[in-house]
C-alpha cells in the first residue's frame, strides 16, 4: 500500500468527499452519512439554511437572498469554511459530541489521483477543522478498489474505474500500488450537460437541472441500449416561449448525445494500458474492468466499454459507496498486508 496500513488503523473516522456526495464513515459505526455535497446559505446574513439533500432539492428553486453552494469540486474542497460547517451538519450533534470525547482525533480522507498539494492542503485543512488532530491522506482509486473486494495486494493485475461526477479516474493495480493511471476530466456531469443541451438544440425545450438524472432513470430500462423503448415523453420549458412544453424524444439520438463525451473516457482507458506492462495487460484480458461510482450505473455505459475494449466489464456491488467502505476496511484492520519473507541467505 502508498499509505501505511498501520496508520489507518488508528484513525477513528473516514470521509469521502465527492463533487456529489459526501460520506462519511465512522470506526464501529459504519456509513453514518451519505448525503448530497451541497449547502444552502442566506447571502444577507450568512446563515446555513439547509445541507444535503434538502440544499439538493432546494437547487434553482430558491429566491434571491438564498444560493445553494458546492463546496466540492471533482473531488477538491475549493471552499474549506463552507466545507466545514457542512460536514458539522451533516454529522450531527450527538456523533460530534461522540467524536470530541476522543482526546487525539484522527481522520482519513479520499482524495483523486495526482491531487496538487495544494487541493490535499484543503482536504487536511478541512478535516482539522473537525478537529481532527492527524489526518492520513488515501489515493480515491485505492480505496475503491479495496471497497468493492478487488485483491490489490497480489502481484496481478486490477483494472478499476471510478466514475465520479466531475471526473472518470482509470488505473492498473498490482501489489497493494497504482502501475499506472489517468485522471479524465469527464463524468456524470458531462453526461447530464450533454442530455440537456441536446434538448434545447434539437427539441428547443428546457430541462430543469432536479429532471436530468430521473430522466436517466427512466430510460434505464434498457432505454440507452438498442434494445429500449423507441421514445419516451419528456416535460420542460418551451425556450422560444417560457411556457411548459412536452415532447417526444428518440432515445437513439439522446444515446448518441451521452456518447460523446464519453469517448475522451476511452481514449484515457486505452492510454492507461498502453503505459502498462504487457504482463499485466495479460492478466486484464481475464479480469477486465472494475466499475465503481455513480456514474458507473449509467445504462449502457459497461456494454459501449466492452465493445471498445473487448475486455470483460463488471460494476460493483454498491459501486457509490465503494471509496468510503474501503477506507472503512482500512481502519477496521480487514485488510492485511503482503508480507513478503526475506530470502534465506
Amino acid at each position: 500500500m502508498t499509505v501505511s496500513l498501520e496508520n489507518l488503523r488508528r484513525c477513528h473516522i473516514a470521509v469521502d468527499l465527492g463533487a456529489a456526495r459526501t460520506r462519511v464513515f465512522v470506526k464501529g459505526a459504519g456509513l453514518v452519512v451519505d448525503e448530497p455535497s451541497a449547502a444552502a446559505v442566506n447571502t444577507r446574513t450568512g446563515a446555513l439554511i439547509a445541507v444535503g439533500q434538502f440544499a439538493e432539492q432546494m437547487t434553482g428553486r430558491t429566491p434571491g437572498y438564498i444560493r445553494v453552494v458546492r463546496p466540492v469540486s471533482g473531488g477538491t474542497v475549493v471552499d474549506i469554511e463552507m466545507c466545514q460547517r457542512m460536514l458539522r451538519h451533516l454529522l450531527g450533534e450527538k456523533l460530534r459530541r461522540t467524536l470530541r470525547r476522543k482526546p487525539r482525533l484522527r481522520a482519513a480522507a479520499c482524495t483523486p489521483h495526482d491531487a496538487d498539494p495544494l487541493a490535499q492542503r484543503a482536504a487536511v485543512e478541512t478535516m482539522v477543522g473537525l478537529g481532527a488532530r492527524r489526518v492520513e491522506l488515501v489515493d480515491t482509486l485505492i480505496a475503491a478498489a479495496v471497497g468493492c473486494g478487488l485483491p490489490v495486494e497480489r502481484p496481478e493485475a486490477t483494472m478499476i474505474l471510478v466514475c465520479g461526477a466531475a471526473t472518470t479516474q482509470v488505473a492498473v493495480l498490482s501489489l497493494g500500488s497504482i502501475v499506472t493511471a489517468e485522471r479524465i476530466p469527464v463524468g456524470g456531469e458531462a453526461i447530464d450537460h450533454a442530455i440537456v443541451q441536446h434538448l434545447r438544440h434539437q427539441h428547443e425545450l428546457m430541462l430543469p437541472s432536479q429532471s436530468v438524472r430521473p430522466l436517466q432513470l427512466a430510460l434505464s430500462g434498457n432505454g440507452l441500449t438498442p434494445q429500449g423503448p423507441e421514445s419516451t415523453e419528456i416535460h420542460g420549458r418551451d425556450v422560444a416561449t417560457g411556457l411548459a412544453r412536452s415532447v417526444q424524444v428518440d432515445t437513439a439520438a439522446v444515446r448518441d448525445a451521452i456518447h460523446t463525451p464519453l469517448t475522451a473516457v476511452l481514449d484515457g482507458i486505452g492510454k492507461v494500458l498502453r503505459d502498462c506492462p504487457p504482463d499485466l495487460v495479460a492478466d486484464l484480458a481475464d479480469r477486465g474492468i472494475m466499475m465503481v461510482g455513480g456514474s458507473a450505473l449509467l445504462p449502457g455505459l459497461d456494454q459501449m466499454l466492452v465493445n471498445a475494449t473487448g475486455m470483460p466489464v463488471h460494476i460493483a456491488e454498491r459501486p457509490d459507496v465503494c471509496a468510503v467502505l474501503g477506507l472503512g476496511a482500512m481502519l477496521e484492520g480487514k485488510i492485511q498486508p503482503l508480507v513478503l519473507d526475506p530470502l534465506a541467505g
